[in-house]
């Protein structure tokens, strides 16, 4: 396991703990968490990106446009 150093501002150090305390965790657990989910996104983005290359834009438009008329109504 890694070990990382950061620098933070100090008020917002203070609140990132404060967020710690309140969910009962450590910071470390909390930066754990924050960083897996951040890393979940960027994973979608570029699966999401990957997928959209080998598509077409008209069908993708179609199916926007359902969706539209879905909600819509």
């Amino acid at each position: 396991m890694a070990t990382l150093t950061i620098r933070l501002p100090d008020d917002k150090h203070e609140r990132l703990r404060q967020l710690a305390k309140r969910r009962k965790i450590s910071m470390n657990k909390l930066m754990e968490e924050m960083s897996t989910a951040t890393l979940t996104q960027f994973d979608a983005e570029l699966r999401f990106r990957s997928l959209a290359k080998q598509g077409s834009v008209k069908a993708g438009l179609k199916i926007l446009d359902k969706l539209d008329q879905a909600f819509s109504k």
